[in-house]
């Protein structure tokens, strides 16, 4: 039976000592647990519990998940993912600004200050050796030590943190610009469409510039067949 996946090829590496590049599957069953641990779990566990007992019991019952996850992972010295950490900070800010105030104000005004709270989070971690992109890209794709730390990649890793600092930073101006200055209605249907519209071009022009590197380091795609076990070379794209 055989089965191809992915493989990078890096000028001056031996022919035999190939850098992997991680299939689609190997992908999803790295990101999905994250997804599921880091925002669907306590998404669910919001959902119920306001059912139940209230805005403020909910949000309370959700950052606690988020928290014991965090305990989880630095009790058992496991890697504490980027997303993780990006939860627990939101819902930290959303819990307080709901146990504050119960106003609808201040109930649209919560996801503002996270999402600015998240913008400063990626601003200071870009002067960390693990700026919030590098941590990000280890919870999607499980990159190869080697390309991980190449020079070029650990500079895209650090520019991009700082563009995407930029990004929540301008998404919570215009949110809030538009609470300020809008009807609830005009703001509520305003809202969602700047952002994704923000977001999404930020992600266009976040592959684009890791397309852009990986050329610059000479990385190029070619197919392997394993067979038996053993990977055996199938077709080579460039020379």
């Amino acid at each position: 039976m055989e089965a191809r996946i992915g493989e990078l090829v890096v000028p001056g590496t031996p022919a035999d000592e190939p850098v992997l590049l991680p299939r689609l599957r190997a992908i999803a069953r790295h990101a999905i647990p994250n997804l599921v641990e880091c925002t669907l779990v306590p998404t669910l566990i919001f959902s119920v519990v306001l059912q139940v007992s209230g805005l403020v019991v909910a949000s309370i019952a959700a950052l606690g998940w988020s928290y014991a996850m965090l305990a989880r992972r630095l009790l058992t010295k496991r890697r504490v993912p980027g997303l993780l950490l990006l939860t627990s900070l939101g819902l930290s800010v959303r819990t307080a600004v709901v146990v504050a105030s119960g106003s609808a104000f201040v109930y649209f005004l919560q996801p503002i200050a996270a999402t600015a709270a998240v913008g400063l989070t990626f601003l200071a971690s870009s002067a960390t050796r693990n700026p919030m992109v590098d941590r990000l890209a280890k919870d999607f794709c499980p990159l190869t030590p080697d390309i991980a730390g190449r020079r070029r990649v650990k500079l895209l890793f650090r520019r991009l943190t700082v563009m995407w600092a930029g990004v929540n930073l301008l998404n919570a101006g215009i949110t809030c610009w538009l609470l300020l200055t809008q009807s609830t209605a005009v703001f509520v249907a305003v809202k969602s469409l700047s952002a994704m519209a923000v977001t999404w071009s930020a992600v266009g022009v976040t592959v684009l510039w890791a397309l852009r590197v990986a050329g610059q380091e000479g990385l190029r795609t070619r197919r392997v067949s394993f067979m038996g076990g053993q990977p055996a070379i199938a077709s080579l794209s460039g020379s």
